[in-house]
């Protein structure tokens, strides 16, 4: 028999096998103190200690010598001492330390059964890697969410990343793993070592930790809780009104590692206060509402722009802390500028470290390849049917919105979650219970989203990037729509560019890809997205598409930014098309800033501020967005010109504004419209300014109306139409 224990020696030699092993599956039930009165033991497994003593946890007088009993278990007689510590010998190092054993459970039944329903929305606060202070001990409360591993591990650069040394507890009820590690805290680096159901042995970052170490590396970094004191709170008490179809929203979209690089380097990037200080004014300048960030959530390839993510809840360590992106964010809204992430939840990476098979089962994903697998991305497709997942996912976009302060979710390939069978042949999907091609799971899942964020969001709204005709995207939900504030019109997108890249000399027969929008641009609440899609992957830039030689394209461009301008819907524009970038984006490099010694390039910055300007002061241009009762051609239908004039009008007491555009490089002269007022009209914007690099032709400034009746008007303008140009109008004071 054992000094140190009733149990026979070759009992120890089992436990001790089985921890060298890695194969205990209940480390409670043999470390820590057992026993009953003066026969009690303190059992510890300590691989690579050189000796180990218990000590009196208030005193600090030893208690008694730990034997090592074989392959690093310790084992030291406790007796009807209360309090202990352990005091390890270490080759380099004597470490004192409360034992993890010596805890009862930590995390609360409560917690775990919201977590298990699905309805726990503040997940990284409660799980993942928590600092906490437990009966006086400083430590960390490590949980996950593992229900089929055979055993997990807490490892880190505090137990040498031995997976021996922290073997977790079993809350079976739920499926998590949870030990509370003392003596450790913020900035530790740490992952999860799981024994799967498959056999295999894989560490594996935490799906919920709230920070990462800097790629390519993947470990997860412990973090305090989030305690940053703002200073935004008038902007948080109006953002809810200030971003509704009501009023004016241009949103300025960045990928952050290439805006504005730090130096030569293709791998540098500025840090969250950095962007603060050169970010924020020039979006301000530019009269932008919002900046809209891809994907900034931690991924581990940076070529996949963030749209390939494995840390929901920890902002990339590429560029800074936590804590530097809520300073940003802060910063923003202290400048009245709105912050939006694009954020992924259809599908998420195969990287060995992240959320595949992650208990060595399809925990996350579905395990049939016909509803598991994306085809276009190679990426896994989350499993919104798991009430876990789903839980998970819905935290995450609460976690952005309340922890950081985010005024908006865009929500990326939403397409991809509506339908099974979207991109799959015949055969490569799997219909719904009813037999259909919906994937209801998902449908519901966006529904919840949409309701959660709107009740417990503080105002954040979300947008969906949406490619197909599915009804009712930005409809409530209680009306059977899916709830979403806004829907990228990826329709009026494919159009008009296609209209644009196009000869003026074919447009004429081409004539509806620019009007056809209108038919339906009442049908969503729409965002007129001009976003990085369509400068990558050899689409070539936004410059690059116009057709002619160098005046013409440059002319076309700002014709195009003004009839997207002047379009019913919000605004949305990729970073460097504002500089007429003439090379398409590319990630490793910064937008090519010496542009702007070109006045030619400078004009159609110009040109976006003022049209920045425009839509915020013109009613007309932003008030009654989704009402298509502010919207009436005047002249719909002159192909054969390529000439389009429409008048816009906001809520009572804004002006009305009639808008012309000459599609063609063949300026008109006396071309004649309607006009509801009669006298004065003032020409309040004119793209071919030689302010923006145009030819200055216009109308001088201001015009009057003729009492010639046309266009069902009672009075009539002979306007100039400049040369692939677009002009405003609006009435004068003696209108």
């Amino acid at each position: 028999m054992s000094p140190f224990t009733s149990e026979p020696d070759h009992g120890l030699a089992a436990i001790a096998s089985e921890a060298v092993e890695g194969r205990l599956t209940d480390p409670f039930a043999v470390f820590g103190p057992h026993g009953e009165g003066a026969n009690r033991v303190v059992r510890s497994f300590l691989p690579g200690a050189e000796g180990a003593t218990l000590v009196n946890a208030k005193s600090g007088k030893t208690i008694a010598a730990m034997e090592d009993v074989g392959h690093g278990l310790f084992v030291g007689k406790l007796g009807r001492n209360r309090h202990y510590r352990l005091k390890i010998r270490w080759p380099d190092t004597v470490q004192e330390t409360e034992d993890p054993y010596n805890f009862g459970v930590v995390l609360g039944d409560l917690d775990l059964h919201l977590f298990s329903e699905g309805r726990h929305r503040d997940l990284a606060r409660n799980f993942g890697a928590v600092p906490r202070r437990i009966d006086g001990t400083q430590g960390v409360v490590f949980s996950v969410w593992a229900p089929n591993a055979r055993r997990v591990s807490v490892v880190g650069d505090f137990n040498g990343w031995d997976g021996r040394r922290h073997p977790m507890r079993l809350r079976h009820d739920a499926g998590v793993w949870e030990l509370f590690v003392p003596r450790i805290g913020p900035g530790e680096r740490y992952k999860f070592e799981i024994a799967g159901a498959n056999g295999a042995v894989v560490q594996k970052a935490d799906p919920l930790a709230r920070r990462t170490e800097l790629p390519p590396a993947t470990a997860s970094v412990i973090e305090a809780l989030p305690d940053f004191t703002w200073s935004d709170d008038d902007w948080m008490e109006r953002r809810h009104a200030a971003q509704q179809p009501d009023r004016p929203m241009a949103i300025y979209e960045v990928h952050p590692g290439s805006w504005m690089k730090p130096g030569e380097d293709i791998h540098s990037t500025f840090g969250w206060r950095a962007l603060a200080e050169r970010l924020i004014p020039y979006v301000a300048d530019l009269g932008f509402t919002h900046v809209e960030f891809l994907p900034i959530m931690e991924h581990p390839f940076a070529g996949s722009w963030g749209y390939q993510p494995l840390s929901q809840f920890a902002p990339s360590a590429r560029f800074g802390t936590p804590e530097g992106f809520a300073h940003f964010v802060d910063a923003a809204h202290r400048a009245g500028i709105g912050v939006i992430l694009d954020w992924v939840p259809a599908h998420f990476p195969t990287d060995a470290h992240g959320l595949a098979t992650f208990d060595g089962t399809h925990l996350y994903e579905h395990a049939d390849p016909r509803e598991g697998f994306h085809q276009d991305w190679d990426t896994l497709i989350y499993n919104l049917g798991r009430r876990e997942v789903a839980g998970f996912l819905l935290s995450s976009a609460l976690w952005w919105a309340r922890e950081f302060h985010v005024d908006g979710l865009r929500v990326d390939a939403v397409a991809s979650m509506l339908y099974r069978d979207y991109s799959r042949k015949e055969g490569e999907w799997v219909p719904n219970i009813h037999g259909g091609r919906e994937n209801l799971e998902s449908i519901a899942f966006l529904r919840e989203l949409n309701q959660r964020l709107a009740a417990d969001g503080m105002g954040a709204i979300t947008l969906a990037e949406e490619s197909t005709a599915f009804p009712g995207v930005t409809a409530p939900v209680a009306e059977g729509g899916l709830g979403f504030d806004y829907k990228w019109n990826m329709g009026w997108m494919h159009d008009s560019l296609e209209y644009m890249s196009r000869d003026p000399v074919h447009r004429s027969w081409h004539h509806n890809e620019i009007t056809f929008s209108l038919v339906y641009s009442f049908s969503e609440k729409f965002v007129l997205p001009i976003s990085h899609d369509e400068v990558v992957h050899g689409k070539g830039s936004l410059l690059g598409k116009m057709p002619g030689d160098e005046w013409r394209r440059l002319a076309n461009l700002r014709a195009y930014f003004a009839v997207m301008w002047s379009h019913p819907g919000k605004k949305l524009l990729f970073m460097g098309c504002e500089l007429g970038q003439p090379t398409e984006w590319n990630h490793d490099a910064q937008i090519p800033w010496d542009l702007l010694e070109d006045p030619k390039h400078a004009g159609i910055q110009r040109l976006v501020r003022d049209l920045n300007r425009l839509h915020a002061e013109e009613g007309a241009l932003h008030a009654r967005d989704a009402d298509p009762a502010h919207f009436d051609w005047i002249i719909g239908n002159d192909s054969t010109n390529s000439v389009l004039v429409w008048q816009r009008e906001g809520k009572e007491g804004d002006a009305p504004l009639v808008i012309a555009a000459n599609l063609t490089p063949e300026p008109q002269r006396d071309y004649r419209v309607g006009a509801l007022h009669r006298g004065t009209w003032d020409e309040i914007f004119n793209s071919d300014a030689e302010i923006y690099g145009g030819s200055g032709m216009g109308n001088g400034g201001s015009l009057q109306t003729s009492d010639e009746p046309l266009h069902g008007r009672p009075a009539s303008l002979s306007l100039v139409l400049p040369p692939l140009g677009v002009i405003v109008l609006k009435p004068g004071s003696g209108a």
